[in-house]
């Protein structure tokens, strides 16, 4: 007897809560999220309600979709942006409701930090002056910093990643020009050969030792 008795108010429980439910009806919260100075999307911002702290994130085009209540408080918040809400109107008629989300910029400004290998710059000028340097290793330094002998320097340095891209661009555009027809061939250019025979003559292509 108890047990039915459980069974049956366990029931009733159930079936009160679903109307519950069922009376709150969901929308279905979705849009973009943007900058508010120049509207480009702002990927993984987090979207989520305050009534329970759960949520989601943007993609990468700025979009997301929540499910929601009508007037749940939906907040938005991304690194570098000022944190921002918004309330869902309780008197909607459709089950779907899209915005379009503005963050304003949140610019932090940090106190400029000096990075020495000693604690202070006394302590520096100390040690610097306490290497009592000879005459030898500051001719050695002042031959170091000869025009010849850096330019010698930068001639064995690869290229950076800047010099690589630019390289790779300029050889992108060159396959553009000449698409659909045969390239020009250096073989057959005077100026090229020309070039090629006062170079021999400087000794550009002789093996370093």
């Amino acid at each position: 007897m108890r047990y039915s008795f459980l069974v049956l108010f366990l029931l009733v429980v159930s079936y009160l809560s679903a109307q519950a439910d069922a009376d709150q009806e969901v929308v279905q919260f979705s849009g973009l999220v943007v900058t508010g100075d120049s509207l480009s999307p702002i990927p993984f911002t987090t979207v989520y309600r305050a009534r329970d702290n759960k949520g989601t994130v943007t993609d990468v085009r700025g979009f997301f979709a929540i499910p929601a209540l009508k007037g749940d408080t939906i907040r938005f918040s991304s690194v570098g942006y000022a944190s921002t809400q918004f309330v869902i109107p309780d008197t909607l008629t459709a089950n779907r409701y899209n915005v379009v989300q503005y963050l304003s910029r949140d610019t932090i400004f940090i106190n400029t930090t000096y990075i020495y290998p000693w604690n202070t710059k006394e302590k520096m000028k100390q040690e610097i002056l306490a290497l009592n340097l000879d005459d030898d290793a500051t001719e050695r330094a002042r031959k170091n910093l000869e025009s010849i002998m850096l330019y010698n320097r930068m001639a064995e340095v690869g290229m950076d990643g800047s010099e690589n891209f630019k390289y790779s661009m300029l050889q992108q555009s060159q396959r553009i020009s000449y698409a659909g027809q045969v390239p020009p061939q250096n073989i057959f250019s005077p100026v090229a050969w020309a070039q090629f025979i006062q170079a021999w003559k400087d000794g550009a292509y002789r093996r370093r030792q």
